[in-house]
C-alpha cells in the first residue's frame, strides 16, 4: 500500500511554525516511503476564511521545497481538495450513519443547550450533550423536518466500554467511551465539522498516516468510532507533543510564535527554518544538526519523535540560520539583506560596489537578513559614542600615540583602498611599536565605537577617509 500523508490547514492567514512543523513531519514520512504528500484545504468554518490564504499556503510550501503531489492547484484523482467544494459528499455519509443507527438528527436550540451547559457548570462536571434527541421516533423526526426546524446531525457514542487508540509515538491509549460527547457531524448551516470532514476525506483520499497534536489524542477515539461505524480501516496515527514558547508556556505572538512569512520576511532562509523545526521534537540517530532536505528524508524516523514538549529557541534558530547564510553567494546574500538596509537607511549616495562590499563583510556576522541593519548603523551616522568597556579600554597610556601615528598614516594615503589601509595599519605597528590587541582595538574603537566587528581595513575603507580623519581628530 502506497504511503499517503496530507497537510490540511485552514485558510485563516499566514502559516505559523507549529503548523509548519506538522507539515514537515508529514512530508518526510511520505517521501521517506516513496509516497505522496497531499495538500487539502479545510475551510468548513467559513467565518474564519481569509482571502488569499490558499496562495500563502502554497507559497510557504514551495519556498520550503515541498513537492505537493496533489492539491487544489494540482488536482489528482481524489479531488476536490477544498472541503467547501465537497459539502454534499459529507451530508451523504452523515445520512448513511443516521440510517445505520450511528448518528441522529438533533433539533435542540442554542437556548436549550445553554441550559444544559449551565446545569453542568453548577454540578462542576464537563458538559456532555445528554442525547435526548437520539430518542425521537421517526414520526417525530419527520414532523420536525417537514416543519423546517433547524437541526444538526450528531454521532451516537457508546456509553460504556473503552476505545483503544494505537499511536506510533505514545503506544496504546485507552479512552473511556462515557467521556465522549455526541459530537456534531453536520452543522445547522449544512457544513461538516472539522472532525467529521477529516475522517471522510482521509478515507476517500487514501490517507495512510495522520499527524496531529498530542492535545487531541483523546479526541482521536471519536475518529476511530467513526471509522468503525463506516466499516473503514483507520490510518496510522502519530501524535506529536506541542511546541512551547520561549517562556515555557503555550506558543503565542508574545513568546515566539511567528508565522513562516514573518521569519522569511526578516531574512531567515526557508531551508534553515525547516532544518530547525524538524529538530523541535525529533532527534536523529547521530549528533548531526545541519541537514539538507534529502538527508532529512533519508534519516527521518517517526518513532524518534519525542513524547515531551519542545521549546522554541530563537538562539538555536539563529545559529542554524547563520550556518546557511555563510554558504550564500553574494547575490543571495543581497536578496535577504538589501531590502532591510534600503528601508532603514538612505542609500542614494552609495554606489552598488560600496553596498555590496558592506553586506559581504557582514556575511559571517549576521544570523538573519534584517540583523544587517543594527550591525551597520555605524556607517550611517555622523557621530559615535564610546561607552562602557570600550571607553575603559581607551584609558591605556600607549593609545594616544598609536592613534596619532595611525592618523598620520591615513592622511598620507592617496589611493583609498583596502590594501593601502592595511599598509597604514602595518606601518603604525612598526612606528608606534604596538601589536595585536593594542594595535587593532584602539583603532577600531576610535573609528567605529565598538570593540569587535568585521575586518578592520574593510570597515575603514567603507567609512571613508574623511569620516575616519574626523573621528580620529575628536
Amino acid at each position: 500500500m502506497k504511503v499517503r500523508t496530507r497537510f490540511a490547514p485552514s485558510p485563516t492567514g499566514f502559516m505559523h511554525i507549529g503548523n509548519l512543523r506538522t507539515a514537515i513531519f508529514e512530508y518526510l514520512i511520505a517521501k521517506k516511503n516513496n509516497g505522496e504528500f497531499i495538500l487539502r484545504i479545510e475551510d468548513t468554518d467559513q467565518t474564519r476564511k481569509v482571502d488569499g490564504a490558499i496562495d500563502f499556503i502554497y507559497k510557504t510550501l514551495n519556498l520550503c521545497n515541498f513537492q505537493i503531489d496533489e492539491g487544489p492547484n494540482n488536482e489528482g484523482d481524489f479531488g476536490p481538495y477544498i472541503q467547501s467544494e465537497r459539502k454534499e459528499l459529507y451530508k451523504k455519509y452523515a445520512l448513511e450513519l443516521v440510517e445505520n443507527g450511528h448518528a441522529y438528527y438533533c433539533f435542540c436550540t442554542e437556548e436549550n443547550l445553554d441550559i444544559q451547559r449551565k446545569e453542568a457548570e453548577e454540578k462542576k462536571v464537563a458538559f456532555l450533550y445528554d442525547g435526548r434527541c437520539s430518542h425521537l421516533t421517526k414520526e417525530e423526526i419527520n414532523k420536525k423536518l417537514e416543519n423546517g426546524e433547524k437541526y444538526v446531525i450528531r454521532q451516537k457514542m457508546p456509553k460504556s466500554g473503552i476505545t483503544v487508540v494505537s499511536d506510533l509515538v505514545y503506544g496504546e491509549v485507552k479512552v473511556e467511551n462515557k467521556i465522549l460527547d455526541d459530537q456534531i457531524l453536520i452543522k445547522s448551516d449544512g457544513y461538516p465539522t472539522y472532525n467529521f470532514a477529516n475522517v471522510v476525506d482521509d478515507h476517500l483520499m487514501g490517507i495512510t498516516h495522520v499527524i496531529r497534536g498530542h492535545e487531541y489524542l483523546d479526541q482521536t477515539a471519536k475518529y476511530n468510532l467513526l471509522y468503525e461505524a463506516f466499516g473503514w480501516e483507520h490510518p496510522t496515527y502519530i501524535h506529536v507533543a506541542m511546541v512551547l514558547g520561549e517562556d515555557g508556556t503555550k506558543l503565542s505572538k508574545r513568546n515566539g510564535d511567528s508565522s513562516f512569512m514573518d521569519l522569511y520576511n526578516d531574512g531567515y532562509l526557508p531551508e534553515a527554518i525547516v532544518n530547525y523545526l524538524v529538530l523541535l521534537g525529533w532527534s536523529p540517530n547521530t549528533n548531526q544538526e545541519i541537514f539538507t532536505m534529502d538527508e532529512l528524508i533519508n534519516e527521518f524516523d517517526p518513532k524518534r519523535i519525542s513524547k515531551s514538549s519542545s521549546q522554541y529557541d530563537v538562539k538555536k534558530l539563529n545559529w542554524i540560520n547563520a550556518h546557511y547564510i555563510k554558504k550564500l553567494d553574494i547575490n543571495s546574500l543581497l536578496n535577504i539583506t538589501l531590502p532591510h538596509l534600503r528601508k532603514a537607511y538612505d542609500l542614494s549616495n552609495k554606489s552598488d560596489e560600496w553596498i555590496k562590499h558592506l553586506i559581504s563583510i557582514y556575511k559571517d556576522h549576521i544570523s538573519f537578513g534584517k540583523e544587517i541593519v543594527e550591525c551597520t548603523d555605524l556607517f550611517f551616522k555622523d557621530d559615535i559614542n564610546i561607552t562602557g568597556e570600550a571607553l575603559e579600554f581607551m584609558n591605556d597610556d600607549t593609545i594616544p600615540n598609536t592613534l596619532k601615528v595611525f592618523k598620520e598614516e591615513i592622511e598620507n594615503i592617496n589611493d583609498w583602498n583596502v590594501e593601502s589601509i592595511s599598509n597604514a595599519i602595518n606601518n603604525t605597528k612598526e612606528k608606534a611599536n604596538v601589536k595585536g590587541k593594542m594595535l587593532y582595538m584602539p583603532i577600531r574603537i576610535k573609528v567605529s565605537g565598538i570593540m569587535h566587528g568585521p575586518e578592520l581595513p574593510d570597515t575603514i575603507y567603507l567609512l571613508g577617509k574623511e569620516t575616519i580623519l574626523n573621528r580620529l581628530s575628536k
